[in-house]
């Protein structure tokens, strides 16, 4: 299990998300791009050319891809995550596998403080926060991050991770 950009149900402030992922729809339409282009990568001079690498990788595969998220899905995840901020945390200490924890220190969706909340929970976790990064950090440092989930206890084979996408 690898986990990016999360935290475990109860997290502070996640109620604002629908107010965040609308605000980045609205900048996004404004500006004729992808919304992830302010979701999940800082809007500087840093964040904006590892936002532009992002797209072009994303670009340079042309077959085996992802269906795009369903309109019926995106607000049904929004749902589920505000919701699971309601909630009272669940006892992680029942997961026995390592878990590798990651976000980056600028996260507008999930805060870095929730991962690291998730990494305290779990008792066999590691938490790895990249600098100068969003809720996109492990693509922004993609060439640090596959090598760390590759040396991770249990780790994943480069075919699984690469299907992961």
């Amino acid at each position: 299990m690898v986990l990016a950009g999360t935290g475990p149900r109860s997290g502070g402030g996640i109620w604002k998300m629908p107010f965040i992922v609308g605000g980045a729809y609205a900048k996004a339409f404004a500006a004729r791009k992808d919304p992830r282009h302010f979701l999940f990568f800082p809007r500087n001079a840093e964040g904006k050319k590892a936002s532009n690498e992002y797209f072009a990788r994303l670009a340079e595969r042309t077959g085996d891809r992802s269906r795009p998220v369903s309109r019926r899905a995106a607000p049904a995840q929004l749902r589920a995550i505000t919701t699971g901020g309601l909630h009272a945390p669940d006892d992680l200490l029942a997961i026995k596998v390592p878990v590798p924890v990651a976000n980056g220190d600028h996260d507008l969706m999930v805060a870095s403080e929730h991962s690291a909340d998730m990494a305290r929970r779990l008792p066999d976790a590691k938490l790895v926060v990249y600098p100068n990064s969003g809720h996109g950090g492990v693509f922004q440092h993609h060439e640090k991050f596959v090598p760390e989930v590759l040396a991770f206890p249990g780790r994943l084979t480069r075919a699984q991770v690469a299907s992961c996408g």
